[in-house]
């Protein structure tokens, strides 16, 4: 799959192929789903919150004699029951609305969200941007590119470009985004995704789908360096013990 690439005045330079890896893959519209619920369920605040009848304001007096007065039984003012009393089973602020998901099934939800939008023809390439801060340059550049003006826009950098992030804010329907932390949720709002063309490949890196030979020898490069700080450690600790053993003892 190809995509066009663009120059920061906006005119077209050559087309690029997209990694098959990270926008080929098959998508799974279940998995993209549980992503979105993740995303959402992990941003949202309990504001509500209301008393129980051990916090409203009040005396725990009981009201009047349980017999003899021909009134219904009464406790305290406190209770449910009773105007100004706690509520039951009310909304409460500390409920906690988090959700946890696996990293592969995260990645793979992305991976499947690119692809999607790569079907479409939903993502350009921008060749570079320059480093002056100036939002009317980018709003005079979006204007030459093949967007939809008024959709929303997602542009991904490499790194933390700031001059494309603080020229970007004001402008209403764009967002910028790095590409370590592209999410489903910012590629699925979004009608037009703009790679700067080092972004494609960093976003490979981090999301791309590794095949067992690499995982097999990063696995093998993690386990070499934890026996060898194991190693360091116990010659560390070797030689502080040799030292304390030649050590003369002072004399009193």
């Amino acid at each position: 799959m190809t995509i066009d690439i663009y120059s920061s005045a906006g005119t077209k330079l050559k087309s690029m192929d997209l990694p098959a890896d990270l926008f080929e893959s098959e998508v799974n519209w279940g998995l993209l789903h549980q992503a979105v619920t993740l995303q959402q369920a992990n941003r949202r605040q309990s504001a509500a919150h209301v008393k129980t009848r051990g916090e409203v304001q009040g005396s725990t007096k009981k009201l009047f004699a349980q017999k003899g007065t021909g009134r219904a039984r009464r406790g305290a003012v406190r209770s449910p029951l009773l105007r100004g009393g706690g509520k039951i089973f009310g909304p409460r602020n500390t409920i906690n609305h988090s959700v946890d998901m696996p990293k592969k099934m995260r990645h793979a939800a992305l991976r499947s969200a690119l692809s999607a939008k790569a079907q479409k023809d939903g993502i350009l390439g921008l060749e570079n941007f320059a480093d002056a801060i100036k939002t009317k340059t980018l709003a005079t550049l979006l204007k030459k590119l093949p967007l939809e003006h008024g959709r929303n826009v997602l542009l991904v950098s490499p790194t933390n470009h700031k001059s494309l992030m603080l020229s970007a804010r004001n402008i209403p329907s764009v967002k910028t985004v790095r590409a370590g932390y592209l999410n489903v949720e910012d590629v699925l709002n979004a009608r037009k995704i703009v790679f700067l063309v080092d972004a494609i490949e960093e976003a490979q890196k981090v999301f791309g789908k590794k095949d067992g030979v690499e995982k097999l020898t990063t696995k093998i490069k993690k386990m070499k360096s934890v026996a060898e700080t194991k190693k360091s450690t116990t010659k560390t600790k070797k030689t502080k013990i040799a030292k304390k053993a030649t050590k003369k003892p002072s004399k009193s």
